[in-house]
Protein backbone atom coordinates (compact mmCIF):
# COMPACT_ATOMS: atom_id res chain seq x y z
CA UNK A 1 0.00 0.00 0.00
CA UNK A 2 3.03 2.28 -0.09
CA UNK A 3 1.76 3.97 -3.25
CA UNK A 4 -1.48 5.09 -1.57
CA UNK A 5 -2.02 8.35 0.28
CA UNK A 6 -1.98 7.80 4.05
CA UNK A 7 -5.09 9.00 5.84
CA UNK A 8 -5.03 9.46 9.62
CA UNK A 9 -8.52 9.33 11.09
CA UNK A 10 -10.58 9.00 14.25
CA UNK A 11 -13.99 7.46 13.65
CA UNK A 12 -16.13 9.75 15.83
CA UNK A 13 -14.47 13.04 14.89
CA UNK A 14 -16.86 15.03 12.65
CA UNK A 15 -13.94 16.55 10.75
CA UNK A 16 -12.55 13.10 9.94
CA UNK A 17 -16.07 11.92 9.23
CA UNK A 18 -16.66 14.43 6.47
CA UNK A 19 -13.25 13.77 4.95
CA UNK A 20 -14.02 10.02 4.88
CA UNK A 21 -17.35 10.78 3.20
CA UNK A 22 -15.61 12.65 0.40
CA UNK A 23 -12.95 9.96 -0.02
CA UNK A 24 -15.62 7.29 -0.14
CA UNK A 25 -17.76 9.22 -2.63
CA UNK A 26 -14.77 9.92 -4.87
CA UNK A 27 -13.72 6.25 -4.78
CA UNK A 28 -10.11 7.25 -4.13
CA UNK A 29 -8.31 4.57 -2.15
CA UNK A 30 -6.13 5.56 0.79
CA UNK A 31 -4.29 3.72 3.53
CA UNK A 32 -6.48 4.50 6.51
CA UNK A 33 -4.81 4.62 9.91
CA UNK A 34 -7.28 4.88 12.77
CA UNK A 35 -5.63 6.48 15.80
CA UNK A 36 -6.47 7.25 19.41
CA UNK A 37 -6.47 10.97 20.13
CA UNK A 38 -5.11 10.35 23.62
CA UNK A 39 -2.26 8.24 22.24
CA UNK A 40 -1.21 10.01 19.06
CA UNK A 41 1.57 8.05 17.31
CA UNK A 42 4.83 9.75 16.45
CA UNK A 43 4.37 9.06 12.73
CA UNK A 44 1.16 11.08 12.82
CA UNK A 45 2.63 13.95 14.83
CA UNK A 46 5.53 14.14 12.38
CA UNK A 47 3.24 14.96 9.45
CA UNK A 48 0.29 16.81 11.03
CA UNK A 49 1.06 20.46 11.76
CA UNK A 50 -2.09 20.81 13.83
CA UNK A 51 -1.70 17.40 15.53
CA UNK A 52 -5.40 16.81 14.87
CA UNK A 53 -7.29 14.47 12.58
CA UNK A 54 -7.86 14.15 9.77
CA UNK A 55 -4.55 14.34 7.98
CA UNK A 56 -3.90 13.09 4.46
CA UNK A 57 -0.30 12.43 3.45
CA UNK A 58 0.12 12.32 -0.31
CA UNK A 59 2.64 10.06 -2.08
CA UNK A 60 4.95 13.03 -2.69
CA UNK A 61 5.20 13.59 1.07
CA UNK A 62 3.03 16.69 1.25
CA UNK A 63 0.16 16.70 3.72
CA UNK A 64 -3.37 18.10 3.79
CA UNK A 65 -4.13 18.95 7.39
CA UNK A 66 -7.61 20.45 7.04
CA UNK A 67 -10.71 18.29 6.49
CA UNK A 68 -12.31 20.72 4.05
CA UNK A 69 -9.14 20.76 1.94
CA UNK A 70 -9.15 16.95 1.90
CA UNK A 71 -12.77 16.95 0.72
CA UNK A 72 -12.08 19.37 -2.11
CA UNK A 73 -8.91 17.51 -3.12
CA UNK A 74 -10.75 14.17 -3.31
CA UNK A 75 -13.75 15.52 -5.19
CA UNK A 76 -11.55 17.29 -7.73
CA UNK A 77 -10.14 13.86 -8.60
CA UNK A 78 -13.59 12.32 -9.01
CA UNK A 79 -17.00 13.80 -8.20
CA UNK A 80 -19.67 11.27 -9.26
CA UNK A 81 -22.41 12.87 -7.14
CA UNK A 82 -21.72 16.43 -8.35
CA UNK A 83 -20.99 17.69 -4.86
CA UNK A 84 -18.56 20.40 -5.96
CA UNK A 85 -20.09 23.84 -6.65
CA UNK A 86 -21.45 24.26 -10.16
CA UNK A 87 -20.58 27.96 -10.41
CA UNK A 88 -18.99 30.86 -8.56
CA UNK A 89 -22.12 31.88 -6.70
CA UNK A 90 -22.64 28.35 -5.42
CA UNK A 91 -19.01 28.18 -4.43
CA UNK A 92 -19.18 31.46 -2.51
CA UNK A 93 -22.34 30.31 -0.72
CA UNK A 94 -20.65 27.01 0.19
CA UNK A 95 -17.54 28.70 1.56
CA UNK A 96 -19.59 31.17 3.60
CA UNK A 97 -21.82 28.52 5.12
CA UNK A 98 -18.98 26.12 5.94
CA UNK A 99 -17.05 29.03 7.50
CA UNK A 100 -20.02 29.69 9.79
CA UNK A 101 -20.34 26.02 10.65
CA UNK A 102 -16.64 25.56 11.36
CA UNK A 103 -16.41 28.85 13.25
CA UNK A 104 -19.23 30.21 15.45
CA UNK A 105 -21.43 27.12 15.25
CA UNK A 106 -18.62 24.73 16.21
CA UNK A 107 -17.64 27.02 19.09
CA UNK A 108 -21.19 26.96 20.42
CA UNK A 109 -21.52 23.25 19.75
CA UNK A 110 -18.47 22.58 21.93
CA UNK A 111 -19.74 24.97 24.62
CA UNK A 112 -23.06 23.13 24.65
CA UNK A 113 -21.64 19.62 24.42
CA UNK A 114 -19.12 20.06 27.21
CA UNK A 115 -21.25 22.29 29.44
CA UNK A 116 -21.50 21.63 33.15
CA UNK A 117 -24.82 19.95 34.00
CA UNK A 118 -27.18 20.69 36.87
CA UNK A 119 -28.87 18.15 39.15
CA UNK A 120 -31.43 17.39 36.42
CA UNK A 121 -28.61 16.76 33.93
CA UNK A 122 -29.45 19.93 32.02
CA UNK A 123 -26.81 22.45 30.90
CA UNK A 124 -26.23 25.34 33.27
CA UNK A 125 -26.60 28.94 32.04
CA UNK A 126 -23.49 29.06 29.85
CA UNK A 127 -24.36 25.77 28.19
CA UNK A 128 -27.90 26.91 27.51
CA UNK A 129 -26.57 30.10 25.95
CA UNK A 130 -24.31 28.10 23.63
CA UNK A 131 -27.25 25.86 22.74
CA UNK A 132 -29.38 28.90 21.94
CA UNK A 133 -26.72 30.44 19.69
CA UNK A 134 -26.19 27.11 17.96
CA UNK A 135 -29.92 26.79 17.41
CA UNK A 136 -29.94 30.11 15.57
CA UNK A 137 -27.66 28.61 12.95
CA UNK A 138 -29.87 25.53 12.64
CA UNK A 139 -32.92 27.76 12.11
CA UNK A 140 -31.04 29.37 9.24
CA UNK A 141 -30.30 25.95 7.74
CA UNK A 142 -33.93 24.90 8.13
CA UNK A 143 -35.10 28.00 6.26
CA UNK A 144 -32.74 27.23 3.39
CA UNK A 145 -33.91 23.63 3.25
CA UNK A 146 -37.51 24.84 3.07
CA UNK A 147 -36.62 26.41 -0.27
CA UNK A 148 -34.33 23.77 -1.77
CA UNK A 149 -33.23 20.16 -1.41
CA UNK A 150 -29.78 21.16 -0.19
CA UNK A 151 -28.16 23.91 1.81
CA UNK A 152 -26.88 25.93 -1.16
CA UNK A 153 -28.61 24.33 -4.14
CA UNK A 154 -31.55 22.18 -5.13
CA UNK A 155 -29.41 19.07 -4.60
CA UNK A 156 -26.99 17.78 -2.00
CA UNK A 157 -23.57 19.37 -2.34
CA UNK A 158 -20.25 19.76 -0.60
CA UNK A 159 -21.91 22.14 1.88
CA UNK A 160 -24.40 19.51 3.05
CA UNK A 161 -21.79 16.79 3.47
CA UNK A 162 -19.36 19.13 5.22
CA UNK A 163 -21.93 20.41 7.72
CA UNK A 164 -24.11 17.35 8.41
CA UNK A 165 -21.62 15.63 10.78
CA UNK A 166 -21.66 18.69 13.04
CA UNK A 167 -25.45 18.96 13.02
CA UNK A 168 -25.50 15.26 13.96
CA UNK A 169 -23.17 15.95 16.87
CA UNK A 170 -25.31 18.88 18.05
CA UNK A 171 -28.45 16.73 17.85
CA UNK A 172 -26.86 13.91 19.81
CA UNK A 173 -26.03 16.07 22.83
CA UNK A 174 -29.70 15.84 23.80
CA UNK A 175 -31.68 14.07 21.13
CA UNK A 176 -34.97 14.30 23.00
CA UNK A 177 -34.71 18.10 23.15
CA UNK A 178 -33.47 18.37 19.56
CA UNK A 179 -36.35 16.32 18.20
CA UNK A 180 -38.86 18.74 19.73
CA UNK A 181 -37.44 21.79 17.98
CA UNK A 182 -39.51 23.26 15.11
CA UNK A 183 -36.98 22.42 12.41
CA UNK A 184 -39.00 20.11 10.13
CA UNK A 185 -36.85 20.47 7.03
CA UNK A 186 -33.62 20.09 8.96
CA UNK A 187 -34.96 17.01 10.75
CA UNK A 188 -35.81 15.38 7.41
CA UNK A 189 -32.45 16.37 5.91
CA UNK A 190 -30.51 14.97 8.86
CA UNK A 191 -32.56 11.77 8.91
CA UNK A 192 -31.87 11.21 5.21
CA UNK A 193 -28.16 11.76 5.78
CA UNK A 194 -27.99 9.39 8.75
CA UNK A 195 -29.91 6.65 6.93
CA UNK A 196 -27.84 6.87 3.74
CA UNK A 197 -25.70 3.96 2.61
CA UNK A 198 -22.76 6.33 2.25
CA UNK A 199 -22.91 7.43 5.88
CA UNK A 200 -23.28 3.84 7.08
CA UNK A 201 -20.25 2.79 5.06
CA UNK A 202 -18.05 5.57 6.35
CA UNK A 203 -18.89 4.77 10.00
CA UNK A 204 -17.52 1.22 9.80
CA UNK A 205 -15.46 0.45 12.91
CA UNK A 206 -11.74 0.27 12.25
CA UNK A 207 -9.09 -1.32 14.44
CA UNK A 208 -6.62 1.15 15.89
CA UNK A 209 -3.50 1.37 13.75
CA UNK A 210 -0.28 0.12 15.30
CA UNK A 211 3.06 1.67 14.27
CA UNK A 212 5.04 -0.64 12.04
CA UNK A 213 1.90 -2.18 10.62
CA UNK A 214 0.09 -1.33 7.40
CA UNK A 215 -3.22 0.46 7.61
CA UNK A 216 -6.29 -0.74 5.78
CA UNK A 217 -7.31 0.14 2.24
CA UNK A 218 -10.25 2.53 2.33
CA UNK A 219 -12.61 2.35 0.55
CA UNK A 220 -12.08 -1.41 0.10
CA UNK A 221 -11.04 -2.27 -3.44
Amino acid sequence: MSDLPIFYSFRRCPYAMRARLALLASEISVELREIKLKEKPEAFLAVSKSATVPCLVLPDGSALDESYDIMVWALKQNDPFDWLPMDGAEGDATDALVEQADGPFKTNLDGYKYAQLDADKLPVADGLAHRSYGLEFLVKLDAQLAASAGLVADRLTLADVAIAPFVRQFANVNREWFDTQPLPHLHDWLAAFLSSDLFAATMFKFDVWQPGEAGIVYPPR
